[in-house]
């Protein structure tokens, strides 16, 4: 396939100025939001973005800047979304790269299949997945997204679709390189067959943060599937208390033990979601103090079980529990938040014993904060996961003086030889950009060569000098 041999019609792409921001809603920016309904029409927005660039965009669930670019061009992928093809016997999808994960699931799972990774949200396009090179539960089994991609096509500066391999310098700089080497217009993906739409889930809570990263460390690999909920404002013996939640895609025999008459043993594979009312963008100061995120970080894990084996949940429980509530991260309130994820090593639990209790003792109110291990780092050349432990939280944009503490945290994780992921940052220092992403210089040069005039750009790009 080639720009010049879109399957429809060429038409002019429907543009727009408009103020694009981030899921975290803190850094808003004017761009010329271009919505291309063919590959072709992706092609003329490439050629005709003008001297700002442009740079692709998905559903906009990236936390920071990366699919921002003031006063230039921001390319708005949903309208290609189309499904080409499913091979029932060997599990491989093809697709457009606006598809979202949400869509792919309503096709696959009926099928036995369901995507190889997937982050705390369904509503992330597959071009989005491969440009932030996305991780989900099953990192320490499955490693990130890009490692499923059989093969992609990428529009670059120069108006060519190149077919793009694994294993290639331009798929290493693409699969998380946040759209910087071009568009990316359809995927290969490998899937992974499920015996049903349900998942048994094991539930355990953990004391304190050693004892959590001990249960880790001796368990996971029993498990698909792992997350920990942190609660990062207990202190004292109870820091890093947390709530331990591992599974794996529940087999057909396990339905044994729902009610004969229940729709899931009828229709097992059905994907079903619930959705509650969106929340108001009325909340200028927003919910979460720390006084509420004490009390729903007290009442959460209380709430949950001791130990609970093999407990059924759907698909979308288990994954995506906020995809649940609309706009949630209106709760925040107008002044936006800040997610800030980082790694660190094995070998490195120091380091995130001292973050832990820096986070805690300064009573930072995150009700959203997870612990992961990763397994074998990816290929990416600006790829986040390395083999070790990374942890996730969102914080209040204006809690006073967090530019500064976040700083410091980045030093000593940079110090650590970790890195902060850059799908989710909105604030990192460039100059601690090359000791957290060792083949930097190489994502640069190529990125130089393949596009010289630099087209694609974003605001992410221009703050860190990408």
């Amino acid at each position: 396939m080639s720009a010049d041999t879109a399957p429809d019609a060429a038409r002019d792409p429907d543009a727009d100025w408009d103020t694009v921001t981030g899921w975290g809603r803190t850094a808003p920016t004017g761009a010329l939001v271009v919505r291309p309904r063919t590959y072709e029409e992706a092609a003329v927005a490439v050629r005709d973005c003008g001297v700002r660039g442009g740079i692709a965009r998905g559903l906009g669930r990236a936390y920071g800047d990366a699919a921002q670019n003031a006063g230039g061009a921001v390319l708005d992928m949903t309208a290609l979304d189309r499904v080409h093809a499913v091979d029932v016997a060997g599990g491989t999808v093809l697709c457009d790269a606006g598809v979202s994960l949400h869509r792919l699931m309503e096709v696959l799972l009926p099928l036995g299949w369901f995507v190889p990774v997937t982050p705390g949200t369904r509503y992330v396009t597959v071009g989005g997945a491969i440009g932030a090179d996305i991780h989900g539960k099953n990192h320490h089994v499955s490693g990130s997204f890009s490692r499923h991609v059989l093969s992609l096509e990428l529009l670059t500066a120069d108006g060519r679709v190149r077919t793009v391999a694994p294993g290639t310098p331009l798929f290493d700089a693409t699969a998380g390189g946040m759209g910087l080497t071009g568009v990316i217009l359809t995927a290969t993906l490998r899937l992974q067959p499920v015996g049903t739409a349900l998942m048994s889930v094991d539930t355990e809570r953990a004391a304190d943060l050693d004892d959590l990263m001990a249960r880790l460390t001796a368990t996971d690999h029993r498990y698909r599937y792992s997350v920990a909920w942190i609660d990062l404002l207990a202190r004292g013996r109870a820091t890093g208390r947390a709530v331990l939640t591992r599974g794996d895609h529940a087999p057909l025999e396990a339905l044994d033990a729902l009610p004969a008459r229940s729709r899931a043993r009828r229709e097992p594979l059905a994907f079903r979601t619930s959705r509650l009312p969106a929340t108001p963008d009325f909340l200028p100061g927003g919910l979460l103090s720390r006084t509420t995120v004490g009390l729903f970080n007290e009442l959460w894990y209380r709430k949950a079980p001791r130990e609970s084996r093999g407990r059924l949940q759907r698909i979308s429980t288990f994954f995506h529990p906020l995809d649940g509530v609309p706009h949630w991260n209106r709760v925040y309130g107008r002044g936006g938040f800040v997610q800030y994820q980082f790694v660190v090593g094995h070998g490195r639990e120091e380091a995130l014993r001292s973050i832990v209790r820096r986070i805690s003792e300064r009573r930072c109110p995150s009700f959203l904060a997870v612990l992961k291990r990763f397994g074998e780092a990816d290929p990416g050349w600006l790829s986040f996961p390395v083999p070790g432990w990374t942890l996730a939280l969102d914080i209040p944009a204006g809690l006073p003086g967090l530019g500064a503490f976040l700083d410091e945290l980045d030093e000593e994780v940079a110090g650590a030889g970790g890195r902060v992921y850059l799908a989710k940052d909105s604030r990192l220092r460039p100059d601690l950009l090359a000791a957290m992403y060792p083949r930097l210089d190489d994502f640069r040069a190529l990125r130089a060569e393949l596009d010289p005039r630099g087209v694609f750009v974003s605001d992410l790009a221009r703050r860190l000098a990408l």
